[in-house]
């Protein structure tokens, strides 16, 4: 299975739901669908969905679906149409996966990760073209927290048009940002290797 970047990010995402819904500041609130809803129905679409985030952990791929989509029946967040996309990639469903990340961007235009997972799902189908812009927009996403995974992608996506030089910037801003993100490391260093 591909390594797919946002892992260790969605990890944190998860144990962290539960505070979100007490934070009338946060992200949550930019959900016009949310502001109508209650704060129990709100805090119960969070549990579902660390327990669908827990079964797609452990490689339930259909309960976690059951689980996101009745998260997203209690109350639809970017996060739950993100995070379901990311298990319909699992399961190699990449136009379902790419589906849901355009559903939750129309939830949250600022939520960053479903425009670098719709990138990183196109770099998947070689379709490096229509990566690009998406992960641009990962970049300047204003919610979007683990920056260096875009500008990883960007450098795939750059990597598969054999454009060398844009990748390695790429894969050095990535590295910027998180210098022990291994994945870029590992990147640069082949292909430096491969240009010299």
């Amino acid at each position: 299975m591909t390594t797919f970047p946002g892992i260790k990010y969605r990890f944190h995402v998860a144990h962290a739901l539960h505070h979100r819904t007490d934070d009338a500041g946060g992200a949550a609130c930019h959900n016009r669908f949310i502001m109508t809803t209650s704060q129990e129905t709100l805090s119960r679409a969070w549990e579902v969905l660390q327990d669908a985030y827990q079964a797609q952990m452990e490689g339930d791929y259909e309960r976690a679906i059951e689980l996101y989509q009745s998260s997203l029946d209690l109350c639809p967040t970017a996060e739950a149409h993100t995070f379901l996309g990311w298990t319909y990639h699992f399961q190699g469903k990449l136009d379902e996966a790419i589906a849901e990340c355009k559903r939750a961007i129309e939830i949250d235009p600022e939520f960053g990760n479903p425009y670098n997972d719709i990138g990183a799902y196109l770099i998947e189908l070689n379709k490096y073209d229509q990566a690009i812009p998406w992960l641009e927009r990962a970049v300047e996403a204003a919610r979007y927290e683990p920056r260096h995974f875009p500008h990883y992608n960007l450098g795939r996506a750059y990597l598969g048009k054999e454009m060398y030089g844009k990748a390695i910037e790429c894969f050095q801003q990535s590295l910027s940002i998180e210098p022990r993100y291994a994945l870029a490391r590992e990147a640069l260093d082949s292909l430096r290797k491969m240009v010299n």
